[in-house]
């Protein structure tokens, strides 16, 4: 990893206070955001989830946003830093970008609080020893990620991110930015095997008509009747087994005042690049990863 040569409060020249400028506003609220962007009569965003300390994956699609004619702004629905290699190089390009929304993720949260997932710990057909590695490593990778965030600075901001977000688009769509949804960052998420019923039971209560949630690694875009639309973007990183498309995830919203789209979009990024940055920070759990790479898996979500 290269060192960090910025953190929230020094050498970039922008306070922790000046990034924090676009946090969400009070749960349940809807506003129009303070950057200029939100007020025009036509937008474009570019919705990012799951980059899990992938920079390799990230900088392929923010190449692939500048390509195709760049956003006004940048919806973020966590699970920014954990599991790869470069954690602060993700917080770092993240935090820099302009007019950019952001939501804690589940594995943002353990590497605030210490906190760990059980999942593996609820999967049928694993034995204890096999259980006892997946949690090694897990403590491994996390402890790792935990050192590189504080040592750098990034902690308190990370700390600081919110479990959601809300706006209205110019059409007057209510719009709510989770990480699996309104209630919680590790609930279910928005699965495309689960059915009409299980999404509206997710996300009753929700008051949006457009949700965007990450979480599951799996891309969705699914209407439930006329007034409400849920998207996922995919992951930028770490490809669920299931997934035979190993390229990182995203979508662009594009809105104006008479209707949205959105799109959902992939890109190729150099998985051979990413396993020789966790070799070569020399990252503790670094097989473990490669390992379910390999396999087209992730390590969590």
């Amino acid at each position: 990893m290269r060192a960090s040569s910025r953190s929230p409060s020094g050498g970039s020249g922008r306070s922790i206070a000046s990034r924090r400028a676009f946090r969400s506003p009070r749960a349940g609220s809807w506003t129009r955001s303070a950057s200029h962007a939100f007020y025009r009569s036509r937008v474009r965003l570019a919705i990012l989830s799951d980059i899990h300390g992938n920079t390799i994956a990230l900088d392929a699609v923010l190449g692939d946003i500048r390509s195709s004619g760049g956003v006004d702004g940048f919806l973020v629905l966590g699970d920014l830093a954990a599991i790869g290699p470069d954690p602060v190089g993700v917080l770092e390009r993240i935090a820099g970008l302009s007019g950019a929304h952001i939501v804690r993720g589940n594995t943002d949260r353990y590497v605030v609080t210490g906190e760990r997932p059980d999942w593996y710990k609820r999967e049928r057909g694993k034995s204890e020893q096999e259980i006892h590695r997946i949690e090694v490593e897990i403590e491994r990778s996390m402890s790792w990620t935990q050192g590189f965030v504080a040592g750098a600075g990034w902690h308190d901001w990370l700390a600081a991110l919110p479990l959601e977000f809300r706006m209205a688009l110019p059409d007057g769509t209510r719009l709510l930015a989770v990480h699996a949804s309104h209630r919680s960052d590790e609930d279910p998420g928005l699965v495309p095997a689960s059915s009409d019923d299980e999404m509206r039971e997710l996300l009753r209560d929700a008051t949006a008509e457009l949700v965007l949630a990450g979480h599951t690694h799996r891309a969705l875009d699914r209407r439930l009747g006329p007034h409400l639309r849920l998207v996922n973007p995919g992951s930028l990183s770490n490809p669920l087994p299931s997934e035979a498309d190993t390229r990182a995830g995203y979508a662009l919203l594009v809105a104006d005042r008479d209707a949205y789209k959105v799109e959902l979009r992939r890109v190729e990024y150099d998985h051979d690049a990413f396993i020789e940055r966790l070799r070569s920070v020399y990252h503790p759990a670094a097989d473990f990863i490669i390992g379910m790479h390999r396999r087209q898996g992730a390590a969590h979500h």
